[in-house]
């Protein structure tokens, strides 16, 4: 039997030749010529019901911080509010008229005094008295009914009213529209401009929320140059850095830009950690297929752990996920409108998602086909459409080509089309699933 000795020692070896294996590997990602490169990827292809499994197996709700409740529009509640009192508060009067007591009748009423919605009453409404009253101010005692000024008529000082009332009619009484102790906002409420005056409403001024995940973004290419500078021929500007940004921001996070990374592994990979440092969420922006150069997923092997690397859809197929240090890595293709597409297919989601949203996934619809379509043979297309009710139903019209380099395809853009792989032209009124991305 070998000693403990013996076996520490075989495990150290084991562990150095791995060690020497990673760094050839390395080194052999920076330097081989397109010749000695893989020719086929060792990353399996993936459904994109898989790897959105997969992401969302490395997503949890970020932490919480509290906020001033009235300025809280747009963000995620971390925990269900409860109301503090009831609304109303008092008994109150629904509309402008008189306050008085059902048990008059039709009889004449004196008018003693009015009231308006800011006022304390401190009235006693005996017997044949009234009191005029204004939409929202509290009920006088002995009162247990108003009438609306438009069946009444005043003359004098003396009420005549047109119809019989019972005790609480066009009255709002004490918790009509919320009780005490009433859930109002559940945790993982998207607030809104109606969620804001409701916490106003119930005296609630602050709030725990989620917090907005920091998402940096890297542009990579020797070929790619910022947007307002010199263009040598054939290079092109950086849109997808600026877009992924902005996409970022719609989703409620905050962007960070990491600027361009040249097609170095040393440059990118410092770019990349220097990302992780800074950001919750890594998007970098090509880099990612079968290129020499192509170093994206190398540095993320190294770096952390890739759970996929190609995706069987279009556009988008070579999108890479991974983590490193608990944080996220999206690996984005080149291409505006791939990167785009696999932002909202993937990345949105789980941004939403990290904010605790209760619902982060894009809406779906069934939509007809306004024209016929050409489906991908090989793999399903989100194809970019401009959605419209018509005729009771949701109809989707083509942006026009569909090219991956043609980002005016996204412009205008309401939905993508979910068009499953096929031989056959899909005709006209053909319904198919739709994620709805804008107004519709």
């Amino acid at each position: 039997m070998a000693s403990p000795i013996c076996n520490l020692q075989s495990a150290i070896c084991n562990l150095q030749s791995a060690i020497c294996n990673l760094q050839s590997a390395i080194s052999l990602a920076r330097s081989l010529p397109m010749s000695e490169m893989r020719r086929e990827s060792p990353y399996p292809m993936l459904s994109v019901e898989a790897a959105s499994a997969a992401i969302t197996a490395h997503v949890a709700a970020l932490d919480t911080e509290d906020v001033d409740a009235l300025a809280a529009e747009g963000r995620v509640l971390a925990a269900t509010i409860s109301a503090p009192e009831d609304v109303p508060d008092v008994p109150k009067s629904a509309m402008d008229g008189y306050a008085l007591r059902a048990a008059d009748g039709l009889a004449p009423r004196r008018v003693v005094a009015e009231l308006t919605a800011g006022a304390q009453p401190g009235l006693l409404i005996g017997p044949g008295a009234a009191a005029r009253i204004m939409t929202g101010a509290p009920m006088p005692d002995g009162a247990d009914a108003m009438i609306p000024v438009e069946l009444t008529e005043e003359r004098d000082g003396v009420l005549v009213i047109q119809r019989e009332l019972k005790p609480g009619d066009y009255v709002h009484t004490v918790g009509q529209d919320i009780t005490r102790g009433q859930p109002v906002l559940a945790r993982g409420a998207l607030l809104g401009p109606a969620d804001v005056g409701l916490l106003a409403t119930v005296g609630v001024t602050r709030v725990a929320v989620f917090r907005r995940p920091r998402v940096a973004v890297l542009a990579t290419g020797d070929e790619v140059y910022e947007p307002g500078g010199p263009r040598p021929p054939g290079a092109v500007r950086d849109s997808n850095r600026y877009a992924l940004m902005a996409a970022a921001r719609e989703a409620g996070c905050e962007a960070i830009s990491l600027g361009i990374a040249r097609d170095d592994y040393d440059g990118q990979r410092a770019a990349i950690l220097r990302g992780l440092e800074q950001a919750d969420v890594l998007l970098t922006s090509g880099g990612v297929s079968m290129g020499t150069r192509d170093l994206i997923k190398p540095i993320l092997a190294e770096i952390g752990t890739v759970h996929f690397g190609r995706v069987s859809f279009k556009p988008g197929k070579p999108t890479t996920f991974a983590t490193a240090g608990g944080k996220l890595i999206f690996g984005l293709p080149g291409y505006p409108v791939s990167s785009l597409v696999s932002f909202e297919v993937f990345v949105r989601p789980a941004l939403r998602a990290l904010q605790g949203d209760a619902r982060p996934a894009r809406p779906l619809v069934q939509a007809r086909l306004t024209a016929p379509i050409r489906p991908s043979p090989d793999r399903p297309e989100y194809q970019r459409v401009v959605l419209s009710w018509r005729e009771g139903a949701i109809w989707a019209a083509s942006t026009g080509g569909q090219g991956s380099s043609r980002l005016i395809s996204m412009r205008g853009a309401n939905g993508l089309l979910l068009v499953p792989a096929g031989d056959e032209i899909l005709p006209m009124g053909t319904e198919l699933e739709a994620m709805i991305t804008g107004s519709l």
